[in-house]
């Protein structure tokens, strides 16, 4: 399994306020990327797989929601956060 719980405690203590806090959205959405990358390399071996292809599109469509709910509410955490985790926009 690719996401254990000690990776998904990783993610969120390091970019969440501590790995206990799951609702945070830099959380979330650094979570959402890790998990947009592991697919998209998935999609790159398996071309075929359309729901796995379907799961990717709505992954990236939650993220970037919360994306930009983050740039409405704070644009320093925002842009700090595109940039650490390598989101081009």
């Amino acid at each position: 399994m690719y996401l254990t719980a000690e990776t998904k405690a990783e993610i969120f203590a390091k970019h969440g306020a501590d790995a206990k806090n799951t609702g945070s959205t830099e959380g979330q959405i650094a979570l959402f990327t890790f998990r947009i990358n592991h697919l998209t390399g998935h999609l790159k071996r398996n071309h075929k797989d359309f729901n796995t292809e379907r799961s990717l599109v709505k992954l990236v469509g939650k993220r970037r929601s919360l994306l930009d709910y983050l740039k409405a509410k704070d644009v320093v955490k925002y842009r700090d956060l595109i940039k650490e985790l390598g989101i081009r926009k």
